[in-house]
């Protein structure tokens, strides 16, 4: 298996754990009193949005050409890592 192989199987697995996780969150948001349920549905907007373009980028490395592939990865890991923060935030904040 080639690196790329390797990283996008990766990465869509995480994909998959993202989206258990975000559906768990809202959940457990919609159980919330209703000004947390707000502030909570707007932590999980945002998440949304970033998984999404985290989702974007994987594409992109999926059809990029063998060089190409290496460049993208630094943003591609870049919105990873966005993700990884927005969704701790939201886990710490949606209990």
């Amino acid at each position: 298996m080639d690196k790329r192989t390797e990283y996008v199987e990766k990465l869509s697995a995480q994909m998959v754990e993202w989206d258990a996780q975000i559906f768990l969150l809202k959940d457990k948001a919609e159980s919330a009193t209703p000004e947390d349920r707000y502030e909570f549905s707007a932590l999980i907007a945002a998440l949304q949005l970033k998984r999404d373009e985290a989702a974007q980028k994987l594409q992109g490395i999926s059809i990029a050409g063998d060089h190409e592939w290496e460049e993208l990865k630094a943003g591609t890991d870049r919105v990873w890592s966005e993700v990884r923060s927005i969704l701790h935030d939201a886990i710490v904040n949606i209990k």
